[in-house]
């Protein structure tokens, strides 16, 4: 049985082979104040998500930050969370997602993190349609703590976008 986690990482793999592809063809859902929903053909069925990118990051990273929601219908998942942090994780080291006074651990691997437990997808998701604002803490290659915050407002319908489509 595939983990979780190897499930998330195989997608990683799979979107960062296709990107290029799925960038041509991805179809604009909808702008929402501070996010923006999409759908791309991945060439097995349709990937619909929902992503922001920080208001602030401190310290400040030389690379471009985004948080996502996804839907994928064909492989019966909904509200997939995955952060790209803009810089690289150091090896090992757990990150966390808060937002309206929950806190969720995730996983790290290069400069992605995921949900450590993939079965608190819905009570995230819930979370962000809930709350005004997300913060994201990391530690970088080179121990130090990065955290970045991000605005919730267009979440829910941004969410509500993906989730019509997919």
């Amino acid at each position: 049985m595939i983990s979780g986690k190897n499930t998330a990482l195989a997608l990683v793999l799979a979107l960062a082979v296709a990107a290029p592809a799925m960038a041509q063809s991805a179809r604009v859902l909808g702008d929402f104040r501070d996010w923006s929903s999409y759908a791309a053909d991945d060439g097995s069925g349709t990937i619909c998500f929902a992503m922001t990118k920080p208001k602030t990051t401190e310290p400040t990273t030389e690379g471009q930050a985004y948080l996502y929601i996804t839907n994928r219908p064909g492989e019966d998942v909904v509200s997939e969370f995955n952060f790209v942090a803009g810089y690289t994780f150091q090896t090992g080291s757990v990150a966390s997602v808060t937002v309206g006074g929950q806190s969720f651990p995730l996983f790290t691997q290069g400069d992605a993190a995921w949900l450590d437990d993939a079965g608190q997808s819905a009570a995230l998701a819930a979370a962000i349609r809930a709350g005004s604002s997300l913060s994201v803490q990391g530690t970088n290659a080179t121990g130090a703590r990065v955290v970045q915050n991000y605005s919730l407002s267009g979440a829910t319908a941004a969410q509500q976008a993906i989730g019509a489509e997919c």
